[in-house]
């Protein structure tokens, strides 16, 4: 069921891996052009590739092997990589790199369940609170053991245990990896009103105790006809946030969503209200989030203002099923107002558009870009532009 909050992006549908007997072969690459022009710094430019290349081993006895490695290089680097700089330019958060982004083991030995252990993706959700960044070139993974099982029906219930956090800045950065011993409990099922979910996410990062917490929540999401051409699309999320582990603030913070929608064949549209708390001193915070996906593409709110953040968005989508060219697309444009979580302080709104084409089973292009039109001096004004080429096999 696609979020009744924001249409997900459009992707190219799976390509199936180079089989053989010894194993498949995993192939993905992004070539991707990234713009930034914001006040008070140099306009950043960066081109980009990365690929991603790996093995899956046969199933035996319910075990199989999955090795990947990625690179990413830069063509152009007019930016600030958050590694080496120059401070003068905004942040493109895609430093190169060349490390091992999966190495894992998954055993299927038990009834409607899955453990896999090592290096992996972890997505829970919409990725509003677990994700693997996937925007970025070095996307996050995860040195975990994560159990789901589909034994108790109607529930899929998910744990997994963290060791480590492997960011997206890379293997370079002084950030680019967090100690962790957190827990991650997701549990789901279909109800007659919506597919309900239910989490605890209990996060502890020795070396970025200030990221530390424990969350609660639920989640409905469902969808009903209003006649025979209208689909209404319907969210409700509440959570709550306090310190946990080696966080040494006392804070008790709420996270709420609420969003309302329409749907007419490739029509989609969606207006919604996101509220993050603050209390002037800490701010409800996502971590391990997929954060580009919310909040606008400017990635203006990565962190949470300390005073909160009050997200009122209206997005449209068109899926084309039949463009002049390729197999499918996707339209989108979102409209989006901040202020703080009382809404006592404007932030300011931001425009993005995107439009995206499958051309066939292995390409895709993407076109996207965002105008942020900040209201006070501490989020200045900026406008991002995108242009990407994906390629898998």
């Amino acid at each position: 069921m696609a979020s009744a909050q924001t249409p997900a992006p459009p992707t190219a549908p799976p390509a199936p891996a180079a089989s053989t007997r010894s194993g498949d072969i995993l192939f993905e690459s992004r070539l991707r052009y990234e713009g930034v022009s914001q006040d008070g710094l140099d306009d950043a430019t960066a081109l980009t590739l990365r690929a991603r290349f790996g093995w899956q081993s046969p199933e035996r006895s319910g075990f199989r092997v999955l090795v990947e490695g990625e690179g990413v290089v830069a063509f152009v680097d007019d930016y600030n990589d958050t590694i080496h700089g120059p401070p003068t330019y905004p942040v493109v958060a895609d430093p190169e790199a060349f490390e091992l982004n999966r190495l894992q083991v998954a055993w299927t030995g038990l009834p409607d369940t899955e453990v896999i252990l090592g290096r992996q993706r972890i997505v829970l959700g919409t990725a509003r609170f677990v994700g693997n960044v996937g925007f970025r070139q070095n996307e996050q993974t995860f040195d975990a053991v994560k159990v789901t099982t589909r034994a108790f029906e109607p529930l899929t219930v998910t744990y997994a245990w963290i060791d480590r956090v492997h960011r997206v800045f890379g293997d370079d950065s002084p950030v680019g990896e967090w100690r962790s011993d957190s827990h991650l409990i997701n549990v789901e099922a279909p109800t007659p009103v919506g597919r309900i979910t239910a989490y605890g996410y209990l996060l502890d990062f020795s070396n970025a105790r200030a990221q530390s917490s424990a969350t609660w929540g639920a989640r409905l999401e469902g969808s009903g006809s209003l006649s025979p051409d209208w689909s209404a699309l319907y969210t409700v999320e509440y959570a709550r946030q306090s310190e946990y582990g080696a966080n040494p603030a006392r804070f008790d913070l709420d996270y709420g969503l609420v969003s309302a929608g329409l749907k007419r064949g490739p029509f989609t549209a969606i207006l919604a209200l996101e509220r993050l708390d603050g209390n002037g001193v800490q701010a409800f915070q996502t971590p391990l989030a997929t954060l580009h996906a919310f909040q606008g593409w400017a990635d203006v709110f990565l962190t949470t203002p300390r005073d909160g953040l009050r997200d009122v968005s209206a997005t449209a989508s068109y899926a084309v099923t039949h463009p002049p060219v390729g197999r499918s697309g996707v339209l989108s444009a979102s409209w989006r107002d901040f202020h703080d979580a009382d809404g006592s302080a404007r932030y300011g709104r931001e425009l993005d558009v995107s439009a995206r084409l499958v051309l066939d089973a292995r390409w895709a292009l993407e076109l996207k870009g965002a105008h942020f039109d900040g209201a006070v001096a501490a989020v200045p004004d900026r406008d991002k532009v995108w242009a990407a080429l994906d390629y898998r096999f």
